[in-house]
């Protein structure tokens, strides 16, 4: 059983910063992907960014040049800096540990960015 924790969403105004967290527990495979998704009202789900177990990302045109994954291997954590916030940053942001045959969710965190 394998579970994600999000932390460090919060309200915050447009041109802030915050750091998301993400810590996964359980039997989880080394080779693995992480990323952040988000979701805002009346939307799909969407891509924010993504990290291999070696360390390559992937971004959304959107966040490219605001927001920075990273992992901590040992801590089986997953963060997300995020610089330069927008209103239309607003949304649930998701964690995701995704595995050859597997993949998992956390809860969500909210994300407010006010005008």
């Amino acid at each position: 059983q394998v579970q994600l924790v999000e932390s460090g969403g919060g309200l915050v105004q447009d041109g802030g910063s915050l750091r998301l967290s993400c810590v996964a527990s359980g039997n989880i495979f080394s080779l693995n992907v992480r990323g952040w998704y988000r979701q805002a009202p009346g939307k799909q789900r969407e891509l924010v960014a993504t990290i291999t177990s070696v360390g390559s990302t992937n971004y959304a045109d959107s966040v490219k040049g605001r927001f920075t994954i990273s992992r901590d291997n040992a801590k089986n954590t997953v963060y997300l800096q995020m610089d330069s916030l927008k209103p239309e940053d607003t949304a649930v942001y998701y964690c995701n540990l995704n595995g050859p045959g597997w993949n998992y969710w956390g809860q969500g965190t909210q994300v407010t960015v006010s005008s």
